[in-house]
């Protein structure tokens, strides 16, 4: 069995999204446990598998992350959180103030002997359908090389665990494919990864190759990272707009739209990132998963559905005896 705790009061249209995603959860997966957390005035689920604990305060989206963090000590996000650390649940997910998660993470749930800084990790949709492990995606503006090395790791260790791949292409994102390319950071990134023996260094990849599968994990800091991901967020949106506007255009497109209804929809559900889960929060002593603020029901159930993977996996002990051991 399985135990995760939810940040009923996080998100945009929380709690009803939370809720409508843990009636489902619990229905299709019998060896799952849920602990939310929330006003439980707000709850009106009944079911022998869940469990609703009242908190009297809400991290908004508004609110300064670790000041949250560390005054609103009954407030959803930290209950959930301290439910992690003291092992009473296997992982979290919340949908709320991503600075405050983090924050939770770190202070709370705390890091894993060996790394230093743990990053956000998303699986981002390929033209193919296979996806790809991109990282990080915004826990850290900065990074160092070893940082990038850290990154590396865990996320060849995430997608063998989570994502079944066997012995996963790691690549670093890069102004070109060339070693010698980039700037300091990347030059000597490359020259780490180059010489690591832990898992099969691909090279470096450049932006317009990622939805090509170019590699199965692609490593970067976290300012490029999120905004690399904000910029295929709004492309899709923009190609979704036009190609609604060209369908509506015409009965004859009308028709057309009509035909090609099932086709349409399969590609758009194979290109949405929200099939995936949220982002998971790497090198910690626990389970943090991070569903998009704006996330739906449809969305924050794969959240659920991954970080329920990730304890049946336990891959923090995996990444503990390896990562953490490599750089402790």
């Amino acid at each position: 069995m399985v135990k995760i705790a939810i940040d009923m009061m996080g998100g945009d249209d929380a709690p009803g999204i939370v809720l409508e995603a843990v009636e489902k959860a619990v229905k299709d997966f019998k060896d799952l446990e849920i602990i939310l957390f929330g006003d439980q005035n707000k709850c009106d689920i009944n079911h022998g598998r869940v469990e609703v604990r009242h908190c009297t305060e809400a991290i908004t989206m508004e609110d300064e992350p670790v000041r949250a963090i560390k005054r609103k000590k009954d407030s959803s996000m930290v209950r959930m959180a301290e439910a992690v650390k003291s092992g009473e649940a296997d992982g979290c997910v919340s949908a709320g103030n991503t600075g405050a998660l983090m924050s939770a993470g770190l202070f709370i749930v705390g890091r894993i002997k060996g790394v230093e800084r743990p990053a956000l990790v998303l699986t981002l949709p390929t033209v193919s359908g296979k996806g790809f492990v991109f990282m990080d995606v915004g826990a850290n503006a900065d990074a160092k090389a070893e940082h990038l090395l850290q990154y590396a790791q865990l996320g060849n260790i995430y997608a063998q665990k989570i994502r079944n791949i066997e012995q996963p292409s790691v690549a670093l994102l890069n102004i070109g494919t060339e070693a010698a390319k980039g700037n300091t950071l990347t030059k000597k990134a490359y020259h780490l990864m180059e010489e690591q023996q832990g898992f099969h260094f691909s090279g470096n990849v450049e932006a317009k190759a990622l939805m090509d599968d170019a590699a199965d994990v692609v490593v970067t800091d976290g300012y490029t990272g999120n905004m690399i991901l904000k910029n295929l967020e709004g492309v899709a949106k923009s190609i979704g707009k036009m190609l609604k506007s060209t369908l509506l255009s015409s009965f004859k497109n009308k028709l057309a739209a009509l035909v090609l209804r099932k086709d349409l929809n399969d590609l758009t559900s194979k290109m949405d990132y929200a099939e995936y889960g949220g982002s998971v929060l790497l090198g910690l002593n626990g389970i943090v998963v991070k569903a998009h603020g704006s996330s739906n029901a449809k969305a924050f159930y794969s959240a659920i559905r991954q970080a329920k993977v990730a304890g049946e996996l336990n891959i923090v002990n995996t990444m503990r005896e390896t990562v953490g051991t490599e750089n402790g």
